[in-house]
């Protein structure tokens, strides 16, 4: 058996471990499971693909793990060393690397979309030849923990027929399809065997279920967890039809499997593809050695529009991951719902607090009440007491009482503090930070609730001023139309990509949409999340990047049905250009800029284009398309040589060639819906092209420019109106960027804005001396 390093990733109701093998992908000297990726499945490619396989078996009957034959060429085997290194060598062989393990970004959404930063817009959009009414129906591949078929949320009665084009199986789980669910395939990673798993696509950790209701889940009145946030429950595309792909177990997700998934789904003719998970931040794939990645580069060549979670390493700059420019990445924001669980002092003091928690010590202020570095053990630091860190506490004085912890040092997670506490005879646990506001973890009976450092002296105060001080904690309740909302949730990973700077992959890159304490299904019979004495819940409520990637492959799925022809490229430009952007005031319900995890002014590294919008995407009016040239000359510009691009790539024109001249700062140039220009030093200037469609239907239609931004850059645009005259017709404009100061002392952000009056196409830019 392999060695594996095992970390945890502590978000409400769930534990998610992921692994990285020893194996590590940087060594790339030991013996395991590598993944042989050969480019695009073409015919060559396959001769290749059967040849190198064939040698593979000979030498080792039960080598192969998954063989990739639909839109991707390549395997995974278990190889030695030596022969990874051998089969790297051969030609055809884009890279082979070890087979890494990903984890899961999860640490009364759609209602909020519509009405709280909205502003309602035509709903029946002018459509061209190239839209349909909604009679095509949106297919949903959703790559996860597998899914709960029994859920109300995934009910297909009333569905219509299953789309004629689809080509998948539900395997032996016949019972997991029903109209609604029309797809459901598994992958056991390769030492599954062993530990004696189920290959079965059902959902037994409660995340993929969760992820696929709020995509497309069907209707459900009165949902909610035990009594909160009660409402109905529904995904962002209720009619689409959902196609589950179980690549994750309890172990984390295997690159191998991750991309089984993707071949299978070209295959299978899904339309979205939605990933809630990817690597940790520290972990810097190059393209070629990124299952990920892969797999959407190959599945936007056939068509298929991939959305994915950024992460959840915010809130520091460059932890944003899934970033290839092919890939639509989700940031996340919180909604206008809060649960609050105050603590009370004696006098009926009130502190504010926030968490999820069932408890029931009463709501009179007669429990003892102490600071976890009062009750420090003499070999303990100070540090470790007052954050209530295992081992810091003297049991005696912690028994019978509720514990006021700190929690500033990150050596352990507020699960060990509560499991500490509860280990002591504590009764409850009031922990002060101010990074989990607006994130209510679940802590099921124990009275656990979180406050901010700003209300922490008056409880130290108290405490410090009075012989024997007493508090209770409240069961949580629910304040509705909470402000400020939106806000970014402090855990969503920020940009610039570290990759991939040149493209304005900002925060999770490229929009924003809701991510904390999301209501929706959840696996049946799940303990963990069930309360003691009663039922198991049929929803719960989690956070996490997770959570805001279903809301755009919901939307996306929503496009899609009306209008089937658009391209991967067009539908994010669509998303992209009529995001809310949540620098401008009047854009929350406070009507204010949107503010991070702080209270600081958010940017494009924490949002992206903004906010998503459920309405104005319908009808962008004009889209920017990047096409596969744009892709090949990204890849050039990384460092790729002609011959690779040529492998990776199936539609790779007659003649096409690196320019001689690639770098990294020639990125900028491909036509993508946002801009990123760095190394802007001294006063040179910078000129950028960029490339809109007009697919508004009225053929018609001229627009004007407005620029948005900040001091310290003068931007110019060339043209400075966009007049056209038919439907599809491609314009083109050049933006220049010259800094009015030797170095930006810190980055530039703004907007360029092209508008005929009654549609705005934003494009989001930075602009920077780094």
């Amino acid at each position: 058996m392999k060695s594996y390093t095992i970390s945890y990733i502590l978000f409400p109701m769930l534990l998610v471990a992921f692994l990285v093998e020893s194996v590590g992908a940087a060594d790339g000297e030991k013996d395991g499971v590598y993944i042989v990726y050969m480019g695009a499945a073409t015919g060559s490619s396959k001769n290749d693909h059967a040849q190198i396989l064939s040698s593979v078996l000979k030498r080792r009957k039960n080598a192969l793990v998954q063989s990739y034959e639909h839109g991707i060429s390549g395997f995974a085997a278990r190889l030695s060393a030596a022969e990874a290194h051998l089969i790297a060598k051969n030609p055809g062989v884009v890279s082979v690397f070890p087979d890494p393990v990903y984890q899961l970004h999860t640490t009364r959404s759609w209602d909020f979309l519509k009405y709280g930063t909205d502003v309602l817009i035509d709903s029946k959009p002018n459509s061209d030849s190239n839209s349909s009414s909604v009679e095509y129906v949106a297919i949903i591949g959703i790559l996860d923990t597998g899914i709960s078929p029994e859920s109300e949320s995934f009910s297909g009665k009333d569905l219509g027929p299953i789309p004629s084009r689809w080509n998948g199986t539900c395997g032996d789980a016949h019972d997991f399809c029903n109209g609604k669910i029309i797809g459901a395939r598994s992958y056991n990673s390769p030492d599954d065997d062993d530990e004696g798993l189920d290959n079965a696509p059902r959902d037994t950790i409660g995340h993929g279920t969760h992820v696929a209701s709020t995509a497309a889940g069907t209707m459900v009145n009165d949902a909610s967890y035990y009594g909160l946030a009660t409402g109905t429950a529904k995904g962002g595309s209720p009619g689409s039809r959902i196609a589950m792909y179980r690549v994750c177990t309890r172990y984390g997700c295997q690159g191998s499997s991750i991309l089984a998934a993707f071949s299978d789904a070209i295959k299978d003719g899904v339309d979205i593809l939605s990933l809630s998970l990817g690597s940790p931040a520290s972990y810097k794939f190059d393209y070629k050695e990124d299952p990920i990645a892969i797999g959407a580069f190959h599945a936007v060549e056939n068509g298929i529009i991939v959305v994915c979670s950024g992460g959840n390493d915010g809130p520091s700059e460059e932890t944003v991951t899934n970033a290839a420019p092919w890939i639509l990445t989700v940031a996340a924001t919180t909604i206008d719902r809060k649960f609050e669980s105050n603590v009370v002092l004696q006098g009926k003091k009130v502190i504010e607090g926030e968490a999820i928690n069932f408890a029931d010590i009463g709501t009179s202020p007669i429990h003892p009440l102490i600071y976890g570095k009062s009750a420090k053990k003499t070999d303990a630091t100070e540090s470790e007491a007052r954050n209530c860190n295992p081992d810091s506490m003297d049991g005696e004085m912690i028994k019978g009482k509720i514990v006021l912890c700190d929690n500033d040092d990150n050596s352990y997670s507020i699960h060990d503090k509560e499991d500490e506490v509860q280990s002591l005879g504590g009764i409850g646990l009031v922990l002060v930070d101010d990074k989990m506001s607006g994130v209510a973890s679940n802590y099921n009976d124990f009275p656990l609730t979180v406050i901010s450092s700003k209300d922490a002296p008056e409880i130290l105060s108290y405490l410090n001023s009075t012989r024997n001080p007493v508090a209770t904690i409240l069961p949580s309740t629910v304040v509705s139309q909470y402000k400020p909302a939106p806000t970014i949730a402090y855990f969503s990973s920020r940009g610039p990509s570290s990759l991939s700077k040149n493209i304005l992959k900002a925060k999770p890159p490229d929009i924003a949409a809701p991510g904390v304490d999301i209501l929706a299904a959840w696996m049946a019979n799940d303990t963990k999340v069930t309360l003691k004495g009663k039922e198991s819940p049929k929803f719960n409520i989690i956070s996490g990047t997770s959570m805001s990637c279903p809301h755009v492959s919901g939307m996306a799925a929503v496009i899609k049905s009306h209008y089937p022809s658009w391209s991967p490229s067009a539908i994010k430009s669509a998303i992209m250009s009529t995001g809310k952007d949540l620098r401008q005031a009047k854009i929350n319900n406070m009507k204010a800029p949107i503010t991070a995890e702080l209270g600081v002014i958010a940017t494009a590294y924490d949002h992206g284009a903004g906010e998503i919008s459920t309405s104005e995407a319908l009808q962008p009016g004009l889209v920017y398309e990047t096409t596969t040239i744009d892709y090949l000359n990204f890849l050039c510009y990384h460092g790729y040589n002609t011959s690779t691009i040529e492998v990776i790539s199936k539609h790779v024109p007659d003649g096409f060639t690196c320019p001689k001249e690639s770098s990294v700062d020639l990125i900028s140039n491909i036509n993508y819906p946002s801009i990123a220009v760095f190394n802007l030093t001294g006063k040179q200037s910078k000129s950028i092209t960029r490339t809109l469609t007009n697919i508004a239907g009225d053929g018609n239609s001229t627009y004007s420019l407005n620029i948005e931004a900040t001091s310290g850059l003068t931007i110019t645009v060339s043209p400075t109106s966009l007049q056209f005259t038919k439907n599809n017709q491609k314009l083109s404009y050049q933006v220049t960027f010259t800094p009015t100061v030797p170095t930006l002392l810190k980055d530039v952000f703004g907007s360029i804005i092209w508008t005929n009056k009654k549609i705005k196409v934003r494009t989001p830019f930075v602009a920077s001396s780094r």
